[in-house]
């Protein structure tokens, strides 16, 4: 990369309007008989090559000396918690993380910050982590961003590992890009593969474009390498009866935990049933054609006991709530069946639910995408096929023998 350098001195008026007609993105801008090259500039150069001789310069950056991976080592998870209950997502984090570690020969280790956590600690141990770094404060009983953010750095600082891996959670989305900005490195959001290269290499990978391709994105000359990934992406690690690892207990100024946000309160919110914690799920798409045929969607739903969930164009008709959009820009689910009626599978739906361990879809577009990635497929009218399969329920017949008899 490199820089536009103005030789100010060389200017007159003739001159600064001869560059501003050059530049075909409007990005100069003249002040005080001065150019200042704004935002807008496409380092396009024309002009330094059509501009006059000597006023304008394209100067390289210095190339960034080589970090030493060798120095960074380890696969680290930050542990994402609320007064110590571990959410769901760090134990997926854990199983992707030893599963890369493993690649590479490196261990996996899990950053927890918190108060009184040190009990908690020991129950990670059992997912087969190598090391827990506990930070347990009283100056971090509240999730409050300084403080964590100093703990955090305070980790990496000391442990240097060569990759973290952060939950795509509210508390992970606030932390994440505050160390890649600390140690100027990259971050990957809300990737949906991992893997890892030889020279560890972080292979993240996430749809892009809207959907219509999937980036694989590096950061080869930066350490660590962040990325956050979403609840209901990754496999949890079977929890072992016997514990290996360690935990280390880490001390540090707590000068550094000063903050400017005053915790004067904590109420906690009503809790609601998530679609990703759902087991079945009926999931509804642009083949639905009126808001009132969501009974009949609701009715399938209520015999199979399942959620009823849908895609974003249903979300922006108001026919179902934000809380219930499956894909990219709503939740990722991972039931043991979901059920998909009128869904073509656009990859921001399919990116939110192809972890489905069965995945029926009911289309009359037999090339219809979701068709591709699904286990089983019925091509027809939901509206024909939907009545059958409650009816066949109705009968008390199993959801597998109700779909297998619709015609």
């Amino acid at each position: 990369m490199g820089r536009l350098l103005v030789h100010q001195e060389k200017l007159n008026k003739k001159i600064i309007d001869q560059l501003m007609n050059i530049c075909p993105f409007n990005a100069m801008e003249e002040k005080d008989g001065k150019i200042d090259i704004t935002a807008g500039c496409k380092m396009c150069r024309l002009c330094v090559k059509k501009g006059p001789k000597g006023v304008v310069e394209f100067v390289e950056d210095k190339a960034k000396p080589a970090v030493d991976k060798s120095k960074w080592r380890g696969i680290a998870v930050y542990v994402d918690h609320v007064d110590g209950n571990i959410h769901p997502v760090t134990m997926e984090l854990i199983g992707k993380g030893k599963e890369l570690a493993a690649k590479i020969n490196h261990p996996v280790y899990c950053v927890f910050i918190g108060h009184n956590i040190k009990d908690k600690a020991e129950d990670l141990l059992r997912y087969g982590v190598d090391e827990v770094f506990v930070y347990d404060y009283e100056e971090l009983k509240n999730f409050r961003i300084e403080p964590y953010a100093a703990a955090f750095e305070d980790f990496v600082n000391k442990v240097k590992p060569s990759s973290i891996l952060v939950g795509a959670t509210t508390v992970g989305r606030s932390l994440a890009p505050r160390m890649a900005a600390r140690f100027r490195t990259g971050l990957t959001a809300d990737c949906t593969i991992l893997d890892v290269k030889p020279n560890t290499d972080l292979d993240q990978i996430r749809p892009a474009f809207g959907g219509n391709i999937m980036a694989h994105i590096h950061t080869p000359n930066n350490r660590p390498q962040l990325a956050t990934v979403r609840y209901k992406i990754f496999d949890a690690p079977e929890k072992s009866k016997e514990k290996a690892g360690k935990i280390t207990v880490c001390e540090m100024d707590t000068a550094k935990f000063i903050s400017n946000i005053t915790v004067c309160d904590v109420i906690e919110k009503e809790k609601e049933e998530s679609i990703s914690e759902a087991e079945v799920i009926v999931a509804v798409g642009r083949g639905l054609k009126t808001q009132k045929d969501m009974a009949m969607v609701q009715e399938l739903a209520d015999l199979l006991e399942a959620k009823v969930a849908g895609t974003r164009p249903l979300v922006e008709a108001g026919w179902i709530d934000a809380r219930q959009q499956i894909g990219l820009s709503g939740r990722t689910v991972k039931p043991k069946l979901i059920i998909t009626l009128g869904i073509s599978g656009a990859i921001q739906f399919v990116a939110g639910m192809d972890n489905s361990e069965c995945i029926f879809a009911i289309n009359k577009d037999e090339n219809a995408s979701v068709i591709k990635v699904a286990n089983y497929a019925v091509i027809g009218d939901m509206y024909e096929i939907v009545p059958q399969l409650i009816e066949n329920l109705k009968g008390g017949k199993g959801f597998a023998e109700a779909a297998a008899t619709v015609k």
